[in-house]
């Protein structure tokens, strides 16, 4: 019975995890590495790149705004969500024209957003149901799997068009989808977040509850803002701070292989520990790799920058998400939703704000000094809102 438990847990975790390459690795992030194809191909200019990653992130931000108020099962979600992520891959290789990429990115945004929400919803029940939460970590290593993939591929098959790349990684979409289709069919729970975990200092009072779950909604957008502008532009950027070199093609696939130890790190972080304390942390952290491309823009720079920058990206997630449940319980999901639009507001902004900005002065230093000043602020915040907690309900853990 328990390795049945133990199995059925591994499997849930492990589709989950491939369920976030393709719609946030493959869906979401395929467009950073193709970004420089298109661009040498004459296809985009900058501001255009900046607009239609925006519209993803618009996307992304109307899907998760509608999770709030979609009552359909899980299961459906999540496989709706995959199959039309291929689809909309293969359509960036086989349409062509501006506004039918715009309307193709903003689509991916939003059944990325369904599929992430669901499939953490669906995930985090099942290790909960099987007793394994410390298989999260492998949930939301996905991401960062999906994102070094593109980023390994993106270089490679970019060499015979964009159009081959983004059909490409529609096909290899598909055989991961056909992977684990079957496994989201076991258990047909609808979509709500897991059994309540509580933080470490348990659930709050009702006015504390809602003003902390204000505060998180709020500074999780400081996030969306701080990391996108880097994730969006990096293979750019680092062209320009380093022409010639063929290091530029791999800092990208580097942040999303950083991603998997922050993810199986942060699964392990105790309960006992204050949400809001790690969230600065990771806050910290992703501001240290952002000003590191802009004050030490070389080979080291960057990959030390990328490693600090993506170390932290699904740790954040996770540990949003476990503050969520701490203070909502089993009715977080609307939380989540919420959380989740706050950032997608981040993310629609970033490059809107810093695309027109670079087209103008020829640089990303100032939209990167901004995002890092963003995040730092946000980790300074997150400390003083744990501050004001402690001191009006005692001392927590951590």
């Amino acid at each position: 019975m328990i390795g049945n438990s133990r199995r059925d847990a591994w499997r849930a975790a492990l589709a989950c995890m491939v369920a976030l390459a393709v719609a946030m690795g493959l869906g979401r992030f395929a467009f950073t590495p193709m970004l420089p194809v298109m661009l040498h191909e004459g296809k985009l200019d900058l501001p255009q790149g900046g607009l239609l990653a925006s519209l993803n992130y618009l996307g992304y931000f109307l899907g998760a705004l509608s999770c709030a108020a979609i009552r359909v099962e899980a299961k459906t979600m999540v496989r709706g969500g995959l199959v039309a992520t291929a689809v909309l891959l293969l359509g960036m290789g086989l349409l062509e024209g501006f506004g039918l990429w715009g309307l193709l990115r903003a689509a991916a945004g939003v059944v990325s957003a369904w599929t992430f929400v669901y499939a953490s919803g669906w995930g985090l029940r099942r290790l909960a149901e099987t007793h394994a939460p410390a298989l999260q970590g492998v949930i939301y290593s996905g991401p960062g799997l999906g994102i070094a993939v593109t980023g390994l591929l993106g270089g490679a098959i970019g060499r015979w068009g964009s159009e081959v790349g983004w059909v490409g990684f529609g096909v290899l979409s598909v055989v991961l989808v056909a992977g684990v289709w079957r496994i989201f069919g076991d258990g047909d729970h609808p979509h709500d977040a897991a059994p309540n975990a509580a933080g470490a200092s348990g659930a709050p009072g009702p006015a504390a509850a809602r003003s902390d779950a204000r505060w998180l909604v709020a500074l999780y957008g400081l996030a969306g803002f701080g990391y996108i502008i880097t994730a969006t532009f990096l293979p750019v950027i680092a062209r320009q701070a380093l022409p010639g070199s063929p290091w530029p093609d791999f800092f990208w696939p580097l942040f999303g292989l950083a991603v998997v130890p922050g993810a199986l790190i942060g699964a392990r972080a105790p309960i006992r520990w204050d949400n809001r304390l790690l969230l600065a942390a990771a806050y910290a952290l992703q501001a240290l790799g952002v000003l590191l491309s802009v004050a030490w823009p070389t080979i080291a720079g960057f990959m030390l920058g990328s490693l600090l920058l993506g170390v932290p990206f699904t740790a954040i997630t996770m540990f949003a998400m476990r503050d969520a449940r701490r203070l909502r319980g089993n009715a977080a999901a609307g939380l989540i939703g919420y959380a989740t639009a706050s950032y997608g507001i981040g993310q629609i902004l970033g490059p809107l704000f810093a695309a027109p900005l670079a087209q103008r002065t020829g640089s990303f230093t100032v939209p990167l000094l901004v995002a890092a000043a963003v995040l730092a602020l946000g980790a300074l915040l997150f400390c003083w809102v744990w501050w004001r907690a402690r001191r009006s309900q005692g001392p927590v853990a951590m």
